[in-house]
Parts: C-alpha cells; structure tokens; sequence
C-alpha cells in the first residue's frame, strides 16, 4: 500500500508541474502576443521613473492620458498613454543601480522604443543650485565602481590588473587622509581610485569590451532640454511653507549616481569640486549606460529635493520631497511635448 501511495504521489506531483509549466506557457504566449501587437503601433516613449512617489505624480498629471493596457514581465509593470500626442511606456524601477539597470534593459528589448526620459528626484552638490531647482546634466557616471589601493601605495604606484587594462588612474582619485579629523595622523583607508565601466555597445563586437566614465546625453535632446530653462516650477508646499529662492529649471555639465544615499557634507565637497558634479542620485547613471549601450537616446531630468549632506539642520528631502517630484514630473512631461509626435496614440490600440 505505501509504493501504491509513493506511486499516486509521484503521478500527481508530476501532473502539476506539468500543468504549471503549461499554463507558464501560455501566459508568456500571451504577453508575447500583446508585446507584438504593441510594438506594431510604436515606437515609444519609455519613460522610466524610480519610485512610487515620482510616478504617482504623473499618473495623475492632467497632460497624461492613461490606455488601458498594462503589461506585467519580469517583475516590472509596463503601463501605456500618452503625453499630448506622444505615446510613451511607463516602468518603475525601484531603488538603486541594478533595478533601474535591469529595468532600462527589459524596456528596451521588449518594446520599440525610440528615446528615455528619465526622471525622479535627487540631492545636490553644487552651491550655485538651489532646492527645487530642476537639472539636466550633459554627461552622467556611475561613481561607486572602484580599485580600493591598499595601504602604503601612492598615486605613482600601479593597481592590480592595470596592465591588463582591467584599472587605471586616468579618472582620478580620493585620498581618504584629507578628510581625517587628525591631519597628523595616517590613514589605512588610503586611496579610492575611480573607474569607468566596461560596456559592450550594440554596434559593438560582442565581449569585446570598451570602457566610459562620462556618458553624454543624446546631442539633440539636450538641446531640446535648454528651451525648458524657461519653465515655472513650484515653490510652495503650501501656503506658509515656500522656497526661499524662486526654483528654476537647468542644464548643467554633469550628475553622478550610486547604489548610496549621499548626506554627508565633506563628500558632496569633494564630488563637486574634483568632478563639477551637481545632481547626485541613486539610478540615473545605470539608465544612461543600458541607453548608451543600446544606441537609444535618452535625457536624464532631476529635481534637487535636499543638499546631499550640505545644509545646516538634517536632511531636507523629508520636506521637500514631493515639491521636488512635482516639479521633475513638471519639466518630463513638457520635454515630451517637445519631441516630435506621430498619429498614432496608444490610448487607441485594440487589445
């Protein structure tokens, strides 16, 4: 009676893993089915945004018409519209480097989609900017990719695997020692050199690899983005609590990100001044590598909610967050209205 019942057991575990293999099919033949259909009325505008609290902002924005198609794959929610008279993709990433990464990617091989706009909230290096101002860098890194040099080598000393190309020098570097409280005293920490990413371009040969620190923003859309500075933004919470300056929106030479939450001063000091940084921010680094690589263009629009470390009392972005959210979802959708628009809309596919 035992092999009998081992017997009944097997049979039945084996027909449902047939039968859930089966239904994984089809439901994949299906979102397959509707990711064809799709790109037929492209291209697309992705539109990729990091959180729930820089999308809800749009979804809810007057110029933004929702379709009622959604597309679920891989973890990701793909949710279709328009801004005025262009169709776009909505995705959100979630939090740091390897999300939005991911994300860009899936977006990309899955849909036909001709430009990214990429926006959220972000902290600010540059002295010359303000909370609530909008800024749209030229070139972004990716500034957490490093050759940690042990103790007791200098800036003359070679890092391992430098020969092989795999490290270099040529970015620049932190010396740790310069940020002691002890200025007589060493430092193990020693120096932090900075590297650029391998990437392997579509145009490319594959595992041949080639290597960027900056990546620039597409030529024509960063023109596109200077006839934003004109924008108004908002300046007010409410009624008693207003920005003390006027917020504006601007370009600027360059932006960092990082899987890390910049709040400490002396960094944000140190970004700044070696690398002209102004926005530093967790995902948009990785959105411009996956675009870059893929030959896509794509513009990157921030919003400057707190100063990375800077300020006086504690963090600003815990008041400021979601003015700062309103005013990049302000400044995505008119750089949308910018780009030129087809007939189509995606509010009018038949499912």
């Amino acid at each position: 009676m035992r092999s009998v019942n081992f017997f009944i057991f097997s049979i039945s575990a084996l027909l449902i893993a047939l039968l859930l293999q089966q239904a994984n099919g089809e439901a994949f033949g299906e979102t397959k089915r509707l990711i064809d259909k799709v790109n037929k009325n492209g291209p697309y505008v992705g539109v990729v945004i990091p959180n729930l609290f820089e999308m809800n902002p749009l979804l809810n924005y007057p110029e933004y018409t929702p379709s009622r198609l959604i597309i679920d794959f891989g973890g990701r929610r793909f949710r279709f519209g328009s801004v005025g008279k262009k169709q776009v993709i909505l995705v959100m990433t979630g939090l740091g480097m390897l999300n939005s990464g991911v994300t860009t990617q899936l977006l990309l091989s899955l849909f036909d989609i001709e430009g990214v706009v990429h926006y959220g909230i972000a902290g600010n290096a540059n002295p010359s900017l303000n909370i609530g101002d909008v800024v749209i860098p030229q070139y972004w890194a990716h500034s957490a990719l490093w050759s940690w040099q042990r103790y007791g080598n200098g800036q003359d000393d070679a890092l391992p695997l430098e020969d092989n190309g795999d490290y270099t020098r040529d970015v620049g570097y932190l010396n740790i020692r310069n940020y002691s409280t002890d200025s007589e005293s060493d430092n193990f920490l020693n120096n932090i050199w900075y590297q650029p990413e391998e990437i392997f371009p579509v145009d490319g040969t594959p595992e041949e690899r080639q290597h960027v620190f900056w990546v620039p923003v597409e030529k024509h859309y960063f023109n596109l983005a200077k006839t934003l500075e004109s924008l108004t933004l908002e300046g007010c919470l409410n009624a008693t609590t207003c920005l003390s300056t006027p917020p504006k929106v601007t370009t600027v030479e360059r932006g960092t990100s990082a899987s890390i939450y910049l709040d400490n001063a002396a960094y944000r000091s140190f970004i700044y001044d070696k690398f002209n940084i102004s926005p530093v921010e967790m995902e948009s680094a990785a959105v411009a590598l996956i675009s870059y690589q893929q030959r896509v263009p794509f513009i990157v629009i921030r919003a400057l909610s707190d100063l990375a470390g800077g300020g006086e009392q504690s963090n600003e972005a815990d008041t400021f967050i979601t003015l700062a959210a309103n005013n990049s979802v302000k400044a995505a959708v008119e750089f949308i209205k910018l780009l030129s628009s087809p007939e189509r809309i995606a509010s009018s596919i038949r499912i």
